[in-house]
């Protein structure tokens, strides 16, 4: 990762993704390639052609707050692409950067107990996506994750690496690039996270898949949702999910799933529990059978 040639590549690709029509400006004939034009840009954020195109070349040190804002409108930003476009801006900074702290990989006794106590899924993981707790629940919900061949469990590392990701996730495609858009996120709001980089050249190394969304530089916040999941045991299920960061653990965040009541998916979460609760693994293989006829 390179800041100087992310956020010119993330300018690039931003600009590509509006029409004249869409910034309110005339279009003259067919175009050459999509999206605005770089003088347009300029126009629009009110810079000159000549400064935005060394903008767009990686040459950001020295911009200001009120141009970066100034872009993220001309270019419609949403929120997560807006502070994106900040966060590498600093990066670009010829200030030295801090150097990050290592991401945790334990979780406090105290938080096992916490998540031991919530009666929904529940699991514990780095923003990186490694999954490092899960009450009883959470984990039954996870088992493809938790006991996926490629580990440490992590959700890229399972989403991109095991082929049983695409039957646990019935819509791969679109999880798979909202997986990628919260990567890159953090990337640039963590430059120089070694963990975080280890795993991204690991991705983009055995996975052509990863590796096309990783180069659209597209952003996404990870905080809220739906999410659709084939079970190996319960079957099918849709599920709303929260994530909460942990404020006294920095880097950690817990995620929370929910069926609305009376639904397919909640008899199914009922169903899951039922059989986590059980004790025997003998009993468990049983009254799995049982289910399958």
């Amino acid at each position: 990762m390179n800041a100087a040639t992310d956020i010119a590549e993330f300018l690039a690709t931003r600009r590509a993704k509006i029409t004249p029509e869409q910034a309110g400006l005339p279009s003259y004939g067919k175009r050459r390639v999509p999206g605005l034009r770089r003088e347009e840009v300029a126009s629009l954020a009110g810079v000159s052609a000549d400064y935005y195109r060394r903008l767009e070349r990686g040459q950001v040190s020295g911009a200001s707050e009120l141009v970066l804002e100034a872009l993220a409108r001309a270019l419609q930003l949403d929120d997560a692409e807006r502070a994106h476009l900040f966060d590498l801006a600093r990066a670009a900074s010829p200030v030295a950067p801090k150097r990050p702290r290592p991401a945790k990989k334990r979780i406090r006794p105290v938080v096992q107990r916490l998540l031991d106590q919530i009666e929904a899924p529940a699991i514990v993981s780095t923003v990186h996506g490694d999954y490092l707790a899960a009450n009883a629940l959470g984990r039954a919900l996870y088992a493809p994750v938790f006991e996926s061949p490629e580990q440490p469990a992590n959700s890229g590392r399972f989403t991109f690496l095991d082929p049983a990701a695409r039957d646990f996730y019935p819509d791969w495609e679109r999880l798979a690039s909202e997986l990628v858009a919260a990567l890159r996120s953090q990337a640039g709001r963590n430059p120089y996270d070694r963990s975080l980089q280890d795993l991204i050249g690991e991705l983009s190394t055995r996975s052509d898949e990863f590796g096309v969304r990783w180069a659209a530089h597209n952003v996404r916040f990870h905080r809220t949702g739906t999410k659709r999941l084939h079970h190996p045991i319960v079957g099918e299920l849709e599920l709303s999910y929260e994530t909460l960061t942990l404020d006294a653990d920095d880097g950690l965040r817990l995620a929370l799933y929910t069926a609305e009541d009376g639904s397919a998916s909640q008899q199914a979460l009922d169903l899951l529990a039922s059989w986590t609760a059980t004790p025997d693994p003998a009993d468990r293989h049983l009254s799995s059978k049982t289910r399958e006829h």
